[in-house]
């Protein structure tokens, strides 16, 4: 197997984050947005994040994943953090979001979050639920119809956290 490692992102990692980015929010079914980021507001929102990273192929430095990680609330809960994974279609299957969710959870701690939680997890994600209690996350409970697909159909969301 080829070897993978998850770093900081750079500025030359923008337009392959960019378009993986933009890949998960066109095809609907995961991420909250509903429109594709330029490279210029894709550049202000990966700036913006505690931390942006990305999961690449040591072999040819391919970027095929990423994840950013900031707070999910303010104040009294600003110790609270979310993070949110995409991975390129073409890489899926090869065990790159495990790799970007457990980068995730060691480097979080080190921007002061105690704990990760997850808003929205789209219940029909079953790929990525799986992964997140096979790595210890405890599910909150079930948002009904909290998520509109791309074709307009509702399904549920499933809140997650882990202490760190």
């Amino acid at each position: 197997m080829e070897e993978i490692t998850v770093r900081a992102y750079t500025e030359a990692d923008l337009p392959a984050m960019t378009a993986i980015w933009n890949e998960v929010v066109e095809e609907g079914i995961a991420f909250p947005q509903e429109e594709s980021l330029s490279l210029d507001e894709a550049r202000a929102f990966f700036a913006s994040q505690s931390r942006s990273a990305v999961a690449v192929r040591q072999s040819d430095g391919k970027i095929l994943g990423l994840y950013i990680l900031h707070p999910n609330n303010v104040g009294r809960c600003g110790h609270i953090s979310n993070a949110s994974y995409a991975v390129s279609s073409e890489s899926r299957g090869l065990r790159i979001g495990e790799k970007l969710v457990r980068d995730c959870i060691a480097t979080a701690p080190k921007f002061g979050y105690r704990v990760l939680q997850f808003n929205a997890v789209v219940a029909t994600n079953t790929r990525a639920r799986r992964l997140y209690e096979k790595l210890g996350f405890t599910q909150l409970g079930v948002i009904p119809g909290g998520f509109r697909m791309k074709d307009g159909h509702y399904e549920d969301i499933c809140p997650y956290y882990i202490k760190l």
